[in-house]
């Protein structure tokens, strides 16, 4: 039985818990203000808002979320919001709708829901609302009808609208301002109320209920190789139940099947966060991209990595997908785990047995969706050495539009020097193989010389030795090849600027 708020109607269904939860909030609650579109996650026709408990049980926080891709058993003591449950009583627009209809950014008006539910997700949040951020929000949202522009007006309007937000008592402020309903203030309570009920409910229930906690024994699909994105493989070897994570990939692969049997949720149940130890730094699977994001370990280290994380996938999608999905995922394109190579990762695998492994990130891919796992390994933690202060890092992506698309070519760079000589080098690419890349031999070339435009076009003869890209949908081999040498320069034009001329010649 899963157990929720949606909207201010407290929900206790038994319906499948890998079930998508936009066919429930439809065809179940008939609120069918949420709109059906690509059903995977690109259009954000389905937005929702999802709001989770802080630990402190005083606050919500809401992420908007593409319902397509969202499983039902992940709003399990959570606060799902749709398009009915932001308005007033008397049917009074919220300024996010009246915004909308003042810059005639409605259009056909089947897209504008999710620019609505972005918004007024984005003025729940805890950060300060800019202009530019309220664009940022709406990264996962497409207007068919070319009415983007309108939209971008009506979010300009709405930040500064916001200006007077105040740092405290935000949902109080939003309430008067009737941005949400007053039930919003009463959540943390109702939530708080729902956890304590289930806790104790949980406590008292029957071994062998097929929620086992510790994730510890799984398979792989069918085919042999793991498809999912949620940082583990797919099937548990005793039960064949499917593990399901950020489903931001099961969820378009395989909904139908995931509907007709249990489910082993592990979004809120892996291992999450980020930390520094021993000079390593240390995720669990479940962290999501934009829990990486967030993180001041990640964003100390890396402090462009807010710009690096734009160009990947949209904010309802990073709100939900984790990183080790994206390894385990095994995509030749996947960013993360392009990033992640560059920066000397290592995965922990455990056995059913509860016996772990360390791998470096770069031999976990053996072939094309082909992982080095055993079928009862699971991903449980991923590590790097932290980067020093002096180091070099930088990723690039190229694709067809800024946000919300796969790559053509992607690659990452990190460079350390000592007087002017490079001492170690890590480069990875993706687009230009059948798995993920490390460079290795272009990264040995770079050892031992100085950081100069012979030494990068050297480094590019080698790295044209080591990369075997072909034709496809996203370009030639000829452009890929092309690409990615420009995209080596780009990593060295970032950690040199002068070397600016020299490279056109």
């Amino acid at each position: 039985m899963l157990s929720f708020f949606l909207n201010d109607q407290p929900i206790h269904t038994a319906e499948p818990a890998g079930s998508a939860l936009l066919d429930f909030v439809r065809y179940h609650e008939h609120l069918t203000g949420t709109k059906i579109g690509c059903r995977e996650g690109d259009c954000g026709a389905c937005t929702v808002l999802v709001g989770e408990l802080a630990e402190d049980g005083q606050r919500i926080h809401y992420q908007s979320m593409t319902s397509c891709l969202t499983p039902l058993g992940n709003c399990q003591g959570k606060h799902v919001v749709t398009v009915e449950g932001i308005n007033q009583a008397g049917g009074q627009l919220t300024p996010v709708q009246q915004a909308i209809v003042d810059h005639h950014g409605a259009q056909c008006g089947f897209c504008t829901v999710g620019f609505v539910m972005s918004l007024t997700g984005h003025s729940l949040g805890e950060k300060p609302v800019t202009e530019q951020s309220t664009r940022a929000a709406i990264d996962g949202n497409i207007c068919r009808c070319t009415g983007y522009k309108s939209l971008e007006r009506a979010a300009a309007q709405f930040s500064a609208e916001l200006a007077a937000r105040p740092g405290t008592d935000r949902v109080q402020w939003l309430s008067e301002q009737r941005y949400v309903p007053a039930y919003f203030e009463q959540m943390p309570a109702r939530l708080a109320a729902l956890r304590a009920t289930s806790t104790a409910e949980a406590t008292v229930a029957p071994a062998g209920n097929g929620q086992d906690p510790s994730h510890g024994a799984i398979s792989t699909s069918p085919s042999g190789h793991a498809q999912s994105q949620n940082g583990h493989s797919p099937l548990h070897p005793l039960t064949s139940s499917p593990l399901l994570g950020g489903g931001t990939d099961l969820l378009v692969q395989r909904l139908d099947e995931l509907r007709q049997q249990p489910v082993r949720l592990l979004f809120d149940h892996g291992p999450r966060g980020v930390r520094q130890a021993g000079g390593r730094v240390v995720l669990g699977a479940a962290t999501t991209a934009s829990q990486l994001v967030e993180s001041a370990v990640m964003r100390g280290l890396l402090p462009r990595l807010p710009d690096y994380l734009k160009l990947v996938s949209s904010t309802p999608i990073r709100n939900m997908g984790t990183v080790a999905g994206n390894f385990i995922n095994a995509s030749p394109i996947g960013d993360l785990t392009i990033l992640f190579l560059a920066l000397g990762a290592s995965v922990t695998l455990r056995n059913a047995a509860g016996i772990s492994r360390d791998l470096p990130l770069a031999e976990l891919y053996l072939g094309y969706k082909k992982l080095a796992k055993a079928a009862d390994e699971q991903l449980t933690e991923i590590s790097f050495p932290a980067p020093q202060a002096g180091d070099f890092f930088n990723f690039e992506k190229v694709s067809k539009r800024t946000h919300l698309d796969i790559a053509s070519v992607n690659t990452a760079a990190w460079l350390r020097l000592d007087n002017g000589v490079i001492s170690a080098a890590r480069l990875s690419a993706g687009g230009v193989g059948p798995v993920p890349l490390l460079l290795a031999r272009t990264g040995e070339y770079l050892v031992g010389r100085e950081l100069s435009a012979d030494t990068v076009a050297g480094a590019n003869e080698v790295m044209q030795e080591e990369i075997s890209p072909i034709g496809d949908v996203r370009g030639t081999a000829a452009y890929k090849r092309l690409l990615l040498r420009q995209l080596l320069f780009a990593h060295f034009l970032r950690f040199t600027p002068e070397l600016a001329n020299r490279l056109v010649e």
